[in-house]
């Protein structure tokens, strides 16, 4: 745990003999992210975390956190809950922590599912100029509009307003904001566990061509691209996660 506070976390369909699956949320965004495709992986224990800084989860704001920090807070999660190893999906700067556990910590991961994130060691397409711009006015509207298409958002508003960033304070999205951006991470190919890139074609936060450089650039990896898609390249297209849910299937111990 954070020697200065502590991390929350909860496991859904405890009793399933599968395989768990942790998911992990981008910056400033606790484990209701996740609400809306919860129920494409109910076969299997789930592992919802909360960030340090988001939801129930606490920490000091007097000092910096790296994607390597917080990858080191899932295995702390994993080793506190009693769980060897597990499957393991991050969005966004979720994907960045992931690449964390692929490279550093490969015997307690059974699986990675990387989805519209950026290339952990900085060798990859930087952030998408309008993207920037939306993400550093924190207009509601605006981040909607990078998430999901606008059909989407004018069919679904309070859904597309819900699971927006709300970490505990300014503070703290600096923070991991910080974090998101900061090209710290390893190189994939450090990365052996198999590996499943997802990206939105139209992502205006995390530029698409990252998914195909991550490709190529870990081994044992295969490459997704949601047509007409935006950062959460799942709005409107649920077989994204039923691909998800084969993928996790046809690589779970015997």
């Amino acid at each position: 745990m954070p020697n200065d506070g502590h991390l929350w976390y909860s496991i859904r369909s405890a009793s399933s003999p599968k395989a768990p699956l942790v998911l992990v949320q981008g910056r400033g965004l606790d484990h209701h992210g996740w609400d809306s495709v919860l129920n494409e992986f109910t076969n299997r224990p789930i592992i919802l975390i909360d960030h340090r800084g988001t939801g129930q989860s606490t920490a000091s704001l007097n000092s910096e956190w790296s994607t390597r920090d917080f990858a080191n807070d899932v295995v702390t999660i994993l080793d506190h809950a009693g769980i060897d190893r597990a499957h393991v999906y991050g969005h966004s700067m979720g994907g960045r922590i992931a690449q964390w556990l692929g490279a550093e910590h490969a015997d307690r991961i059974i699986t990675l599912t990387i989805g519209g994130t950026s290339v952990g060691d900085g060798n990859g397409l930087p952030r998408p100029t309008i993207g920037a711009a939306a993400l550093a006015s924190g207009d509601p509207s605006a981040l909607a509009s990078l998430f999901y298409p606008d059909d989407w958002v004018a069919a679904n508003p309070q859904q597309a307003t819900s699971v927006l960033p709300e970490p505990h304070s300014p503070e703290a999205m600096s923070i991991h904001s910080k974090a998101s951006d900061r090209p710290d991470g390893p190189a994939p190919e450090k990365i052996t566990t198999p590996t499943l890139i997802l990206h939105g074609a139209n992502d205006p936060i995390s530029d698409p061509g990252n998914a195909a450089i991550l490709g190529k650039r870990i081994p044992n990896s295969e490459v997704l691209m949601v047509p007409d898609a935006r950062h959460a390249y799942w709005a409107g297209k649920p077989d994204v996660h039923s691909s998800v849910a084969k993928f996790l299937s046809s690589n779970d111990p015997n």
